[in-house]
């Protein structure tokens, strides 16, 4: 028996075929979200590029788990579920909201916050089977505190207003930034999150200066304060993170935690090694 599971962003889905608990195939398409593109195209790149990649195998897959971006309404879940039984033709497909992936992959059995880090940000408290409370996340526009998209765009708001360091300011222009590249991007194009998420790698490089620490620290102490202190008995759980910012900035959210009153728990750079352990022990 095979079992296919999805891990689908906005940018990129990870895919893996497990026999047990042995991964028999790994694949990677575009990413799906419901919310910006049609049945019609993600049924097209199902097809044309995953579909052709399982020809060997697809006959002895019988159950998908696929969790995605977008998937956090009935209908969006119907969507993708349609799409992968017209195009792939397996008996059982779940589709579940990628949080349910962050927190089977962070906590698997057992209680805890789980909290999406990466180009935006979301959280919710697991109680080890179910998402028992979720702060909802409004994406890049209203908050997405902590996440890639916030401290990009609130780096780029100091360099608009010219509050930037001097030497700050300067790297940045020649790493070609300026007015107009920037609104451009974010009015014209699209993925404008993605964007915004994109400049926090900017702040990577420049960990060593003090006025990058002070935006990274404002945007985590927003997350603790807007998200995980809202969650019943917040205090009485470890705080687990997946993605991006959440583990190239683990050092930093975790002394923001130890602040807060927390404790950072289980750190991932992707949630799929810890949803190949989850599914392997169901």
């Amino acid at each position: 028996m095979y079992v296919l599971i999805a891990d689908s962003g906005s940018t990129k889905t990870d895919w893996i075929v497990l026999q047990g608990t042995q991964m028999v195939k790994r694949l990677k398409t575009i990413g799906f979200n419901p919310y910006f593109q049609t049945k019609d195209q993600i049924n097209l790149e199902i097809l044309n590029n995953l579909k052709p990649l399982l020809a060997e195998i697809i006959n002895k897959i019988t159950t998908i788990h696929y969790y995605g971006t977008g998937c956090s309404t009935f209908e969006n879940c119907a969507l993708v579920e349609d799409c992968l039984r017209l195009t792939l033709n397996i008996p059982e497909i779940n589709v579940s909201h990628d949080l349910l992936a962050a927190a089977r992959a962070l906590c698997k059995k057992e209680w805890g916050i789980a909290c999406i880090l990466g180009t935006g940000s979301n959280s919710c408290l697991y109680d080890g089977k179910d998402i028992l409370e979720n702060v909802p996340s409004n994406g890049y526009l209203w908050s997405d505190y902590g996440g890639g998209s916030q401290i990009g765009k609130n780096f780029i708001k100091e360099y608009f207003e010219d509050t930037l360091p001097l030497d700050l300011k300067t790297a940045f222009e020649n790493e070609g930034y300026n007015r107009e590249v920037i609104l451009n991007n974010v009015y014209k194009k699209s993925v404008p999150g993605k964007y915004l998420a994109s400049v926090s790698m900017f702040l990577s490089r420049h960990l060593d200066h003090p006025f990058t620490t002070k935006i990274l620290v404002e945007c985590f102490d927003s997350f603790f304060i807007q998200q995980i202190n809202k969650y019943t008995g917040s205090k009485k759980y470890k705080v687990h993170t997946v993605g991006s910012i959440g583990y190239y900035y683990r050092e930093l959210i975790a002394k923001t935690a130890t602040k807060h009153g927390y404790t950072v728990g289980t750190v991932l750079q992707s949630p799929m090694e810890g949803l190949i352990q989850y599914h392997s022990q169901t």
